[in-house]
């Protein structure tokens, strides 16, 4: 059978009137008045059947029993400190789980890793990727990168990047005698590649709409490759297969590297965007924090 234990708030006055030799000082200490001290005194000494304290000369004096019991209760007071303290570095250092679209993922986020790990080599990112609605709490996720309206009730929510689509390849496919891309009409040589992801709604700027803003209609829009993500869309524009509709959010380092070219100034604002997204809990966790703040550097940083 456990050992009934006597109410913590009555150890804690014990402690405190123990260490300062006076229920008023302990009152002060604890932020309560000296009839509680009192009251919570006289409760633990019922409880264990014994005095605890003794008045000699003015002063409050510990009884055998309670010099006997004051040994104990401060090293459980001492564990309890150490478990806290504990927790509170396992708060800031450790795992924490980041739920991401697959292609902002591999396009934006895991690019850029390297420059949080060697700023915070205390804490382990561990990435899951879904387009599927999230449920926090069930899958154990601090903090999301999703890609909508930024509609997810009772979590936090942060706009963190906006995007436009523009079409792009690869600099190799504009090489050779067949290969002109001077105009839009231009697109009909070409193999478009299109991001059917089922999740996107039918406001998502696609080739027809882009074809359609460009004034052209020699270009037949539903000719190509059909890919289930825009990640695998632009992998397929690197490697030459065709020409994509990129969203900027996610090929500026593409460009800025030379594995693609932004062929044309006209682009389509996306109503989607990348939003933060995290239960109001992870406000509380240090390292969950530091890694919602780097996020947002990153953005504001060039490239």
């Amino acid at each position: 059978m456990p050992i009934k234990l006597p109410p913590l708030n009555a150890l804690r006055a014990f402690d405190a009137s123990a260490r300062h030799r006076s229920f008023t000082r302990a009152a002060e200490d604890l932020s309560v008045t000296p009839a509680a001290i009192s009251h919570q005194i006289k409760g633990l000494e019922e409880f264990l059947g014994a005095k605890l304290f003794r008045r000699a000369k003015g002063t409050l004096m510990l009884t055998e029993a309670g010099q006997r019991i004051l040994p104990g209760v401060r090293k459980g007071f001492a564990s309890f400190e150490e478990a806290m303290e504990n927790f509170g570095l396992y708060d800031q250092t450790g795992q924490i789980n980041v739920a991401v679209t697959p292609s902002f993922g591999a396009k934006w986020l895991i690019p850029r890793l390297e420059h949080f790990n060697a700023a915070h080599p205390e804490i382990d990112i561990r990435i899951s990727t879904t387009m599927e609605m999230i449920d926090y709490e069930r899958e154990g996720v601090d903090i999301g990168i999703r890609f909508g309206r930024g509609e997810y009730p009772g979590m936090v929510v942060e706009s963190l990047l906006s995007s436009e689509v523009t079409p792009v390849c690869s600099p190799d496919l504009l090489k050779g005698d067949h290969s002109k891309l001077e105009s839009p009409s231009d697109l009909r040589h070409f193999t478009l590649l299109h991001d059917e992801n089922p999740l996107l709604d039918e406001a998502h700027p696609n080739w027809p709409m882009w074809l359609l803003a460009a004034g052209v209609t020699d270009v037949d829009a539903t000719h190509g490759m059909r890919f289930d993500s825009a990640n695998s869309a632009i992998s397929a524009a690197i490697e030459g297969v065709g020409v994509a509709l990129g969203r900027t959010a996610l090929i500026g380092r593409d460009i800025a590297a030379g594995r693609l070219v932004r062929l044309f100034k006209l682009s389509l604002p996306i109503r989607f965007g990348y939003y933060v997204v995290y239960p109001p809990r992870s406000r509380n966790r240090p390292k969950v924090m530091i890694f919602r703040d780097w996020l947002f550097e990153e953005v504001r940083e060039p490239g």
